[in-house]
């Protein structure tokens, strides 16, 4: 079950109370702790969606300043998610992180390798990350220097959720390899970039369309796990 980051929810509700962004912060995870510890103890897993450890680089209160300064941010973001999921076992929770679910330029999208250490500290034992993505496809190669942590899983999305295009088996299996000759074969899941259900009032992706997307997904994974598991 998706449930809102911290950090999202600090970013998109004006704070008109707490003297300090970290206070807000703080108060934030108390409450979302709530709702986390609601989710998983009714026995279900738990995915954190937090667009904003991507896409707030590009916000106009960081937009022009050094990397570092939102770096600290994201930082503070995590620290408090941390929080939030204490008590919480790491195997009920995936965290999911994109650059935005829309169709545009993402010309000013950050790097995921500057932002990536930071993203992998969160208490979870999965981390879903946009790889279709025209402008993120290429950052397969940031996991020959990037570690995955011991026992976590990295969640690429091999299609991608906002086009209508129709992935080839064989592409999303090659997509899939990359990222397993990588960080091991054990320790990849194919997903999908973001959700194709984001905003009821949206419909970015025909129906039919995203049923084929994932038909194709299935096949591809077929398709890459007969050459990582050969015998």
């Amino acid at each position: 079950m998706p449930a809102a980051s911290v950090g999202i929810v600090a970013q998109r509700i004006d704070n008109k109370y707490y003297p300090t962004y970290e206070q807000w912060v703080q108060a934030i995870a108390e409450v979302m702790q709530e709702e986390y510890q609601a989710i998983t103890k009714a026995g279900l897993l738990l995915q954190i969606d937090a667009p904003e450890m991507p896409i707030d680089r590009n916000n106009p209160e960081f937009r022009d300043k050094p990397i570092q300064e939102f770096r600290k941010r994201l930082e503070l973001w995590v620290e408090a998610l941390n929080y939030a999921l204490t008590g919480i076992p790491e195997e009920q929770v995936r965290l999911h992180v994109c650059w935005g679910n829309s169709e545009g330029p993402h010309l000013r999208d950050v790097p995921l390798e500057q932002i990536g250490d930071i993203v992998l500290k969160a208490h979870v034992a999965a981390y879903s990350i946009e790889a279709a993505n025209p402008r993120h496809a290429h950052e397969w190669k940031v996991w020959k220097t990037m570690q995955l942590p011991a026992g976590k899983v990295l969640i690429p999305g091999v299609i991608d959720s906002t086009t209508n295009f129709v992935e080839h088996p064989e592409l999303i299996a090659d997509r899939i390899l990359n990222y397993a000759n990588l960080v091991g074969r054990e320790n990849v899941i194919a997903g999908t970039d973001c959700g194709f259900g984001t905003s009821a009032t949206a419909e970015m992706v025909y129906p039919p369309i995203v049923w084929a997307k994932l038909q194709a997904m299935s096949e591809g994974a077929q398709l890459a796990s007969k050459q990582l598991w050969r015998t």
